[in-house]
């Protein structure tokens, strides 16, 4: 029992060090804001009309892009919060937590749950902006949206951990980030629907975990204006099987990220 309380104690901490840290940077803050929300504008203003012949007309391009600015904004703080283990690593402090008499698992729990938390506030910021950015949404459909956000943001910040866990240096990992996440992000229909896309972009886009998360925040995003029956025209899967595939990427992601990173010397 000791040593359980020491571990949530632990891991308490890691979190809680990561709260602290992105509220002192108040640029990282703002600045993490600013791409997405002029993507929408930008794309959402130039290729509205292109969105006038899907969901039975009752949609622009901003309303459809939204889901993925969402996305955009949880993905990008998820995985990059992981560079604090990097940072960590050159600088000894990751020494000093790994002979700390607490579980390597329960230290690797705490930095998912501070990615994790840090990329949610940035998501619900977001949110809060809809009305500006011309979006309505619903008191349900904003609470559908948040929990659909907690299981892309846990999701990216085990990728992210899996990844920091074996890089050594901070270029290493913004080099892979870039290698690995651009992809994944443009080939996920956070920007445009994957109905009628080719062949081997739709194949690839099914193997995309990104792609599950996008997909159920554009249908709750949508449910208001697009009819049932042409839901199809907007979105792949049906909610509950996005749901289920983010939930498997999430294990996929985090018992390698867990064991890797208590592995670390």
């Amino acid at each position: 029992m000791e040593m359980l309380k020491r571990n949530v104690r632990g891991a308490y901490t890691i979190w809680y060090r990561d709260i602290v840290r992105f509220k002192r940077d108040r640029v990282r803050m703002f600045s993490s804001l600013g791409m997405p929300i002029v993507y929408l504008f930008v794309f959402g203003s130039g290729l509205s009309p292109a969105m006038r012949e899907m969901g039975g007309g009752n949609i622009d391009f901003k309303q459809f892009m939204f889901p993925g600015v969402l996305t955009m904004t949880v993905l990008f703080t998820s995985v990059f919060s992981a560079v604090s283990i990097v940072w960590d690593r050159e600088f000894g402090f990751l020494k000093e937590v790994m002979v700390a008499p607490v579980s390597r698992v329960a230290v690797a729990l705490g930095k998912v749950a501070g990615g994790s938390t840090v990329s949610l506030f940035q998501g619900l910021i977001v949110l809060l902006l809809a009305p500006v950015l011309g979006v309505n949404l619903s008191i349900s459909q904003i609470v559908s949206l948040i929990g659909l956000m907690v299981m892309l943001a846990v999701m990216m910040t085990s990728l992210g951990i899996l990844i920091a866990a074996r890089q050594k240096s901070m270029e290493g990992f913004h080099m892979m980030m870039n290698f690995v996440l651009l992809p994944m992000f443009f080939l996920s229909g956070a920007f445009f629907p994957l109905r009628g896309v080719p062949v081997w972009m739709y194949l690839l886009s099914k193997l995309d975990p990104v792609t599950y998360g996008v997909d159920p925040l554009r249908q709750v995003s949508l449910q208001a204006l697009v009819p049932p029956d042409l839901m199809h025209t907007v979105s792949l899967n049906p909610v509950t099987y996005n749901v289920m595939m983010m939930a498997s990427f999430s294990v996929l992601f985090l018992i390698p990220a867990v064991w890797l990173f208590g592995r670390q010397e």
